[in-house]
Order: structure tokens, then C-alpha cells, then sequence
């Protein structure tokens, strides 16, 4: 299992949202790029962006601090967070970014999911994030009353490769990862799936490798010291 310390960027800072509030904000770094050298120092080899203005506007808002995270070192980076059009995808792989996620597009836009899948294969990922069992959009402000497994099952359907799951619920609340929902996604579909929200410590970390997923985003736990990166990486080996 793979393990990506995330960060969430707002006005170019590294920040992380309580349940995905804006208003619960905490500020972790003005020079995100710069974590970059720790995660490698810690033997990670992928990680995860979000932009949170872009996914409350559906327009990338921070591709110049994208830029200098993705000069700082030679991770793997997947990129979340208002991806709604082609010409957003192209800036993000022409910046050099690995894989972009497509979140609320990938909802209510199937034809422009088609088209990127069909643009760009497996560098295209869905995040599912899930409330109250259905799927939210806008950056989480709306919840759309699609049921959140059905929706699962449709991305697999559709040839999605690698699936990035949130409870939101569990977001930035550090009381713990959805295990039963990770478990249901795993043994009912057959995609990477990618676990995300409330992994907060390294048993956590032990619980969804036991399931065999493909990734889990370490988030809040990195940067309030709850896990250790390098443990978490090596317990998910």
C-alpha cells in the first residue's frame, strides 16, 4: 500500500479544513514546497494535492505554488480539486503533475470524463467523497443524492483505474479512518482504491493495509506529529 502525505493548498499556503469547513482553517506552512524534502526524507514516494479555492470555483487557483512543489523533488503527484474542463488538465500535466483527480466533473459532466479517460488513460482518477452516504460536490458544500456505492460501481464500470474514497465525516477530525467503509469498497470492487480522511494513527495505517488497498492520504496526523511518516510508510510496505 501506498501512502500520500497530503497537502491541501489555500492562497498558496498548506492548510487542512476540519470536515471540509472553510471556516475551520488551520494554516501549516506559507511555503509548501518545502515539505517536499521531508516527505522524501521520510521515503515517501508519492503524495497528494488538493486545491481547495479551485474546488469551490472550478478553476485551478494555485498552479504556480503546484509548480514549485512539483521542482522541489521527484514524487509522485496526484492533483485534486476543480478539474472541470480539458484545458485544466493539460496545465496541470504541463506542469508535470502525474495524475489529476476529477471530483465534481466526474458527477455531472460524464461526457468530459469520457473524453479525459479517453485523452489521457490512467492518469485520470475519480475522488469519491462520500457524506452521509452519498456522493458531495463543489468542494463538499453540496451533496448531490447519488448514493455513494452506486456511484463506485459506475466509475468501474467506466474504466476508472485508481479511486481517491472520503469520508468526509472523518476529515481533519482525527478520530480515526471509516474501516467499514474501506472494507465494503474493497471487497465489492475490483479498482485502486485510495483511502482518505481520518487516517490519524498508525493503526489506522495496519487496518487498511490488512485490506489491501492501492494508497491512504495522510493528512492532519502528518503535521499535528500523530503519525510518524516513515512509520506509517513502512508499516504499509
Amino acid at each position: 500500500m501506498l501512502i500520500f502525505p497530503a497537502i491541501d493548498l489555500y492562497e498558496g499556503k498548506a492548510v487542512r479544513l476540519y470536515q471540509g469547513d472553510y471556516a475551520q482553517m488551520t494554516v501549516y506552512s506559507d511555503r509548501p514546497w518545502e515539505l517536499v524534502e521531508d516527505f522524501m526524507q521520510q521515503g515517501a514516494t508519492h503524495m497528494h494535492i488538493v486545491d481547495l479555492e479551485g474546488a469551490k470555483s472550478g478553476e485551478p487557483a494555485n498552479l504556480e505554488t503546484i509548480r514549485a512543489i512539483r521542482a522541489a523533488g521527484p514524487l509522485f503527484i496526484s492533483v485534486g480539486g476543480g478539474i472541470r474542463s480539458m484545458a485544466s488538465i493539460e496545465k496541470y500535466m504541463e506542469v508535470g503533475v502525474n495524475r489529476v483527480v476529477l471530483g465534481t466533473a466526474a458527477v455531472t459532466n460524464p461526457e468530459f470524463l469520457r473524453a479525459a479517460v479517453d485523452e489521457y488513460g490512467d492518469k485520470i482518477a475519480v475522488g469519491a467523497d462520500m457524506k452521509d452516504g452519498y456522493i458531495a460536490i463543489s468542494g463538499w458544500t453540496v451533496t448531490s443524492g447519488i448514493d455513494a456505492f452506486s456511484f463506485c460501481k459506475r466509475m468501474q464500470d467506466f474504466g476508472i483505474r485508481t479511486l481517491i474514497c472520503t469520508d468526509i465525516s472523518k476529515d481533519g477530525a482525527m478520530q480515526g479512518t471509516n474501516r467499514t467503509l474501506y472494507r465494503r469498497l474493497s471487497r465489492s470492487l475490483n479498482l485502486d482504491i485510495v483511502a482518505s480522511g481520518g487516517v490519524s494513527t498508525i493503526e489506522d495505517v495496519k487496518a487498511l493495509r490488512k485490506m489491501d488497498l492501492y494508497g491512504a492520504v495522510i493528512g492532519k496526523a502528518y503535521y499535528t506529529g500523530a503519525i510518524n511518516l516513515k512509520e506509517a510508510i513502512e508499516v504499509a510496505r
